[in-house]
């Protein structure tokens, strides 16, 4: 006998809450977003270390470039937060590439586009080298970040599998 929509088995209202808390922007800002901001702006610091070393005043200005983009970045997830906790529609998006995403009316797009570069800046960073010319402080932060993005990503997939075990 073939099952039909109607008889799979409907998400109870507890389910529905918890899968929504998760594609909220608090969930998502403080997930992703923050932690993407940390990577990058750390990155922006490695690069003012590397060009220091050099030296190199190219390297320095675009460590300088990434510092001032990540915090930008960060002001806008932060703002998400405000927003959404005011329960208020956000004005702008995550982050600054996502916000020129909203003039192409691709911002989910050009979200996954800043996704891209956010692991590629994690990637450089740990192949590199670089990484180890951190600050304790600053590794700490980087393992804060990784820890809170890493887990959160975990728990959503154990939640979505769950949900389609029953």
């Amino acid at each position: 006998m073939a099952m039909n929509e109607n008889d799979a088995p409907q998400p109870s209202n507890s389910d529905r809450i918890i899968e929504s808390f998760f594609q909220t922007p608090l969930f998502q800002a403080l997930t992703i977003g923050v932690p993407f901001c940390i990577f990058k702006l750390l990155f922006g610091v490695m690069c003012l270390h590397v060009g220091g070393m050099l030296p190199s005043a190219i390297l320095t200005a675009f460590g300088w470039l990434i510092m001032v983009w990540a915090s930008a970045d960060l002001i806008m997830n932060l703002t998400r937060v405000v927003f959404h906790l005011s329960k208020k529609t956000s004005p702008i998006e995550y982050c600054t590439i996502a916000q020129m995403g909203r003039f192409f009316k691709r911002p989910g797009l050009f979200l996954a586009i800043d996704t891209l570069i956010s692991f590629s800046i994690i990637c450089i960073a740990l192949w590199s080298g670089w990484i180890v010319l951190l600050s304790r402080q600053d590794s700490y932060l980087w393992y804060a970040a990784t820890t809170l993005n890493l887990i959160s990503i975990s728990v959503v997939n154990i939640w979505l599998e769950f949900r389609r075990g029953s």
